[in-house]
């Protein structure tokens, strides 16, 4: 009986397809009866399946792989939200979310905290990174997944929480009762003076509240001296079209297209300009990106290029230049679909070919000579005119104007410090315990301690114990790397999350290099 209900009321699903198909237009009639054809067909698929398979169907898994596949076909970006996964989406592009807000990881089976949010709940209650939530609630912790921390300690703004946090530094365990509030997920995770007059701004995705941290990332900046800026948007996926613009915004002085929608329908293409009074236009500005620097991110540097507001440096971006709108649908599910195309003042189109399907599209990210062959490629594509007159190529992301590799470590280098075990934060976080007193501020950190020859073998004594296996001459090729990365978990570990970045930027060759190229990057001031 209840293998006949499922079945009728998948049938009943396809039935409503047949009826929203016969309210197409005339204009897509010879369409609509292509797909009446093939639902047909989905009837019959799905009443063979549910009579015949060999074990009883879990249709809603099956249903959903099925709207993945289709939407697969459109392109890469289209997408089915799951109901189950909907809220998590959702939190990333709103920027906040109700709980305790713990940056966290699951280390020998109880939840690690890795950084608490700045001025969280759990900032305020004095969580540290390294304690460890072996009970919540009274209810031991121990081999807690993650979707269980999720249930557990997000909930509604108000209601309390008691946890039980076991701390490196103290014999016993203690208890510290949380009450949860509005977290923000915020895009701007670092910002700071690099030298007097240099500022750094890292930037990870464009959120409800993007636009608004970057300004005042930049007021502080100027606040301090600020006369040149580098604006990180490597690793940055995207977000919001409209928080991409008002960033852009907030770097052109002049009242310039600053990137413009093409879609099907007329109420899809827009066309976006700058707000002049809105742009700063006395500091010069470089902007890094890489392959992973996509949709938004690639507006923002794509409009500093064509405008010839500054440099673009690093590798060729990700180049994904569709614009998705979302729908909710009935079961609380979601459906993103592609509406428009995305394009450079120039003209470029930022998205790159998909037409081999999308594995070898996202393969293709993967490969080691990227940048040589599309080098190889650039002459073929279409040219175009930044503003003033400067040549740069069309056929899918943004080219930079200074190309800068990343560095490249050994397998072993990579391993050891993406570790699952997270060896480098634990070894961070036990050396810090207590010496937060040796230093005055982080400024005297940097320029007072160094990771020896002798913390660098207490080190790998460590994660010997915690039976990591690494090649100890292969280790050695990158042992300049793996020092800068001890040197940033400890001052992470006292400072939090931004001081960890800021230990990073003497180390990092794409940084090192942006510092180089400013007389270049000066050069376009003339033109704002």
């Amino acid at each position: 009986m209840n293998h006949q209900k499922r079945y009728l009321a998948i049938c009943a699903i396809a039935v409503i397809f047949l009826f929203t198909v016969a309210s197409v237009g005339p204009t897509s009639y010879s369409k609509a009866v292509n797909i009446y054809e093939k639902i047909r067909v989905l009837n019959q698929i799905i009443s063979i399946v549910n009579e015949n398979y060999v074990e009883p169907v879990n249709w809603d898994e099956a249903l959903d792989g099925a709207f993945l596949g289709m939407l697969d076909e459109l392109d890469p970006h289209s997408s089915y939200i799951s109901r189950d996964k909907l809220e998590t989406v959702n939190e990333q592009f709103h920027g906040k979310f109700e709980g305790i807000g713990i940056e966290f990881d699951l280390l020998g089976g109880y939840i690690t905290v890795i950084a608490p949010v700045v001025d969280s709940p759990s900032d305020r209650a004095g969580l540290q990174p390294g304690d460890k939530i072996v009970s919540i609630d009274g209810e031991d912790a121990y081999e807690i997944t993650r979707e269980e921390v999720y249930n557990t300690l997000r909930g509604p703004k108000g209601t309390a929480v008691l946890l039980t946090i076991r701390r490196p530094s103290q014999e016993e365990t203690f208890h510290v009762e949380i009450i949860r509030d509005q977290i923000p997920i915020y895009s701007l995770i670092s910002s700071f003076m690099i030298d007097d007059r240099t500022g750094y701004m890292r930037l990870t995705r464009f959120a409800s509240s993007t636009s608004q941290e970057v300004s005042e990332a930049v007021e502080s900046l100027r606040a301090e001296g600020m006369t040149r800026l580098i604006f990180d948007l490597r690793t940055n996926s995207g977000g919001y079209l409209e928080q991409a613009v008002n960033v852009a915004d907030l770097f052109i002085t002049s009242p310039d297209t600053l990137v413009y929608t093409a879609g099907r329908k007329a109420e899809m293409s827009e066309v976006y300009i700058a707000s002049p009074k809105r742009g700063y236009g006395d500091f010069a500005v470089i902007v890094l990106i890489n392959r992973w620097s996509a949709s938004a991110s690639e507006i923002v540097a794509g409009a500093v290029q064509d405008l010839d507001r500054g440099l673009v440096m690093g590798e060729t971006s990700f180049g994904k230049g569709l614009v998705q709108r979302q729908w909710p649908l009935k079961d609380g599910s979601a459906l993103r679909v592609t509406i428009a195309r995305y394009y450079t003042p120039s003209g470029r189109l930022i998205q790159r070919p998909y037409d081999n399907g999308t594995r070898d599209y996202y393969e293709d990210l993967g490969k080691e000579d990227r940048e040589e062959l599309l080098d190889s490629l650039r002459m073929d594509k279409p040219k175009y005119k930044t503003k003033s007159g400067r040549e740069v190529h069309g056929g899918g992301g943004i080219s930079p104007d200074v190309y800068v590799p990343l560095s490249k470590y050994t397998a072993t280098t990579t391993r050891l410090v993406g570790h699952p075990n997270r060896p480098t934060f634990n070894w961070g976080t036990d050396y810090a315990k207590g010496r937060k007193a040796d230093w005055k501020d982080l400024i005297e950190f940097n320029r007072d301690f160094q990771i020896t020859a002798e913390l660098t073998e207490n080190f790998l004594t460590y994660a010997k114990n915690q039976k990591v296996d690494f090649d100890r001459k292969e280790l050695d090729k990158d042992i300049s790397y793996l020092r800068s990365v001890l040197k940033a978990e400890v001052a992470g570990a006292i400072w939090g999350k931004s001081a960890y970045y800021q230990m990073f930027v003497s180390e990092d060759p794409q940084v090192t290099a942006a510092l180089s190229h400013f007389d270049d990057a000066a050069k376009f001031l003339v033109h704002h």
